[in-house]
């Protein structure tokens, strides 16, 4: 049976535009003047309550089983971690290279199917690796000691992003293959999940918060309208436009498209913040994005879909979690 092509069409509009509002992320933590955990707190926190009127509007029910709710534990964990971890990232080496560094997470996710699931180490996997280190390397350059600290330490938190945004993808598609029985069929569970994890992020960088010594209030009106933004744009509409649209968009395509999400953020990077591009660095730019597109597995069965043997057990690609990267990307 084929897809009505007017749904396509709407379907890959609403991909477009998830797309592009998450692409702002980063855009948002660059521009709020509060300690990077105080920002991660509120985008879960204020993202998380919507997500779970949302969810209760739409008659989901909140019950989850005692290995959902662990899995949703660590996922929202590794949550708080990313946010944490890609919030400094953004500050230290920009908007653009952070983002880009972050969706390297589906190189973990392959890593694991390789590891851990016995799928296959294809060619196509080697090539993408390759393509996305030399890029990286185009961008930052090849001399680790001409980077000052910040720099480097920018370029660790966004790789480390990776493996923790890579540990909240698993944790959610786990918790999405365990719905009691006669309960919230999978299809519809993921946007519960997220909330419960959000929500649990939240707890834990509020607590993080505590220990760094930052307080949680927002004295700036500014700062305050820019944090609830972030949270409505990345962590609420953005995931729902995207989610949506799976199911209806080839998922080539959707591989494609969610590739805007890092690209616009570097472009917003050069335009909004006057980021110095080279052509060097923009060439690497293209060959890290190549390969993390080839690195996704849309449609190879490897990649951020782990293949097919990992994908039964952990169920569908989930979106941006935020969502595939919000990610940070999310």
């Amino acid at each position: 049976m084929h897809e009505d092509p007017r749904a396509v069409t709407r379907a890959v509009l609403r991909l477009l535009v998830g797309a592009v509002m998450i692409s702002f992320a980063p855009v948002f933590v660059r521009l709020v003047e509060v300690p990077a955990t105080v920002i991660g707190f509120y985008r879960t926190f204020v993202g998380g309550v919507v997500l779970l009127g949302w969810v209760l509007a739409r008659g989901i029910s909140l019950r989850v089983s005692r290995p959902a709710l662990l899995a949703l534990a660590v996922g929202g964990a590794a949550f708080a971690a990313d946010l944490a971890m890609w919030h400094r990232s953004v500050w230290y080496v920009g908007p653009g290279l952070s983002t880009l560094l972050a969706n390297f997470q589906v190189f973990v996710l392959a890593l694991v199917g390789v590891l851990f699931f016995g799928e296959r180490v294809h060619l196509r996997l080697v090539v993408s690796i390759v393509l996305a280190v030399v890029g990286l390397g185009l961008i930052v350059g090849l001399r680790w000691d001409l980077l000052d600290d910040q720099y480097r330490w920018g370029l660790i938190l966004g790789l480390l992003t990776a493996g923790a945004y890579a540990t909240y993808i698993l944790c959610l598609r786990w918790a999405t293959m365990h719905v009691p029985a006669g309960d919230t069929p999978p299809a519809r569970a993921p946007g519960r999940d997220l909330a419960l994890a959000s929500l649990i992020a939240a707890g834990l960088l509020g607590v993080g918060a505590w220990v760094e010594g930052e307080s949680l209030i927002v004295t700036s009106l500014r700062d305050g309208g820019l944090l609830v933004a972030y949270a409505l744009v990345a962590q609420v509409l953005g995931w729902i436009l995207i989610s949506s649209a799976f199911g209806h968009v080839p998922a080539s395509r959707v591989g494609l498209i969610l590739l805007l999400q890092p690209a616009l953020a570097f472009v917003w990077d050069v335009l909004l913040f006057a980021r110095p591009v080279t052509v060097r660095e923009s060439v690497g730019a293209t060959l890290a994005l190549a390969g993390i597109y080839f690195g996704s597995g849309f449609g190879s069965g490897f990649g951020s879909r782990l293949g097919p043997r990992l994908g039964s057990r952990l169920g569908p690609r989930l979106g941006p979690g935020a969502p595939p990267p919000p990610g940070p990307a999310d």
